[in-house]
């Protein structure tokens, strides 16, 4: 008969549980991944598998028993950073669609919104269109496979233990605010360009021929140049959201 003793089962249970939870946590709060088109039991089985495939890149992780007093600051670490990590590559969607509400506003859009069910709010038409070109650079970047990057780096800047608050200290996410209107402003900045450009060209025109109906004609105008100006630098996209995803990533990859 094979006899077990809770140590084994601690050494043997330990080094996968908690990548689980952080694993798992990520899946809760990052984009694509928290969609509510992913079924629960398939987030638990990649989480499991991932976890389970990270094991030889985590040697030398402190073993912490599951019973014991201290696996409640544990669970609260991993919890709190896998959805750190999480938050982080949704701030990253946030500034795109950020970019798309300020151009929507100006090309007079704005009136246009939609209900996001996956974000429980109103959100307006170039918004979602620009949030939908990032879902697709976020695959097609391999994203997906930088976020698993980040998850694992993670344990050597944030290893296993209860100092969540250092943790979040380290991270420093309070700076990516800051990052995220900064990157929407200047993703929109040549569509705000040209759109100021019309306007100001509609200024001229109302003032030059008094009698036209600058209302009628005004809103056809900017809404040609914003669709004219979002074709042209929508192939751009790809390097400000690259830039924005290795700056969030940077932040859990180094100690």
């Amino acid at each position: 008969m094979i006899a077990l003793t809770e140590a084994q089962l601690i050494a043997w249970l330990s080094p996968v549980l908690w990548p689980f939870l952080r694993v798992l946590a990520v899946f809760t709060a990052a984009p694509i991944f928290s969609s509510k088109t992913v079924p629960l039991r398939a987030r638990i089985a990649l989480a499991f598998f991932v976890a389970f495939a990270a094991q030889p890149s985590l040697q030398g992780q402190p073993i912490i028993s599951i019973a014991g007093p201290e696996a409640i600051g544990a669970v609260i670490q991993q919890v709190g950073i896998g959805l750190a990590i999480g938050f982080t590559v949704r701030l990253v969607f946030a500034a795109v669609e950020l970019a798309g509400e300020v151009v929507g506003f100006q090309m007079g859009l704005n009136f246009a919104a939609f209900f996001d069910p996956s974000l429980n709010t109103q959100s307006s038409a170039v918004a979602r269109f620009f949030g939908h070109m990032a879902a697709f650079l976020f695959v097609v970047m391999n994203g997906h496979l930088m976020v698993m990057m980040a998850v694992i780096k993670s344990f050597e800047a944030f290893p296993v233990d209860q100092n969540f608050l250092e943790a979040l200290q380290k991270m420093k996410l309070y700076n990516l605010g800051s990052d995220l209107f900064a990157s929407g402003l200047w993703i929109a900045l040549p569509m705000i360009g040209m759109l100021m450009f019309a306007n100001l060209a509609l200024g001229i025109v109302s003032r030059v021929a008094p009698q036209m109906n600058i209302y009628a004609i005004g809103f056809p105008i900017t809404l040609t140049v914003g669709l004219i100006g979002i074709t042209a630098t929508l192939p751009m996209l790809d390097q400000p959201f690259m830039a924005l995803m290795e700056r969030a990533i940077d932040i859990f990859a180094t100690k």
